[in-house]
C-alpha cells in the first residue's frame, strides 16, 4: 500500500503525520518550516513508500472556505505539481488546533510544552489524518 501523509498547512510551519504502510494509524512525524517543505517531502517520498497526501481544509463554521484557504490552495496546486504520481486530498480541519491542545491537557503534558506551536502543528497534522482514515474507511 504504502504511507499517507497528512499535513497541517501553516504560513510559518507546517506539522506533518504519516500512517503505517497498512494506512491503520495516524502518528505525528514533524514540524517543519514551511519554506523547507517541499524538499522536506522530496526527500521523505525518496525514502518511504508513499501513497497519496492530505492536507487540512481550514472551512468556516458556515462550511465556506476560511481566511486561510487562501494561501493553501495555491500550495495544493504546487504540491500536485511537485508529485504528479500522487493523490492530494483534503480534510477538513475545522477545531483541530483545539483539539491538539486539548489532547496534550489530557496526556499530563506540563504548560510549559503545550505552549510549543511545532507540537500543536504535529498533533493537529495527526487529527488530520486521522480524521480522513476514518472518513474513508
Amino acid at each position: 500500500m504504502g504511507r499517507i501523509v497528512g499535513l497541517d498547512f501553516g504560513r510559518v510551519r507546517t506539522g506533518i503525520a504519516t500512517t503505517d504502510e497498512m494506512q491503520l494509524i495516524a502518528s505525528g512525524l514533524t514540524t517543519v518550516p514551511t519554506k523547507e517543505l517541499l524538499s522536506f517531502l522530496k526527500k521523505f517520498v525518496a525514502e518511504e513508500k508513499v501513497a497519496s497526501f492530505v492536507v487540512g481544509e481550514p472551512r468556516q463554521m458556515n462550511n465556506m472556505p476560511s481566511e486561510s484557504e487562501a494561501f493553501i490552495g495555491p500550495f495544493v496546486e504546487v504540491l500536485k505539481k511537485t508529485f504528479p504520481d500522487f493523490p492530494v486530498h483534503r480534510q477538513d480541519e475545522r477545531f483541530t488546533s483545539q483539539m491538539a491542545v486539548k489532547s496534550m491537557v489530557a496526556s499530563g503534558m506540563k504548560k510549559k510544552n503545550r505552549r510549543d506551536k511545532k507540537m500543536v502543528d504535529e498533533i493537529s497534522a495527526t487529527l488530520i489524518l486521522q480524521g480522513y482514515l476514518e472518513r474513508i474507511k
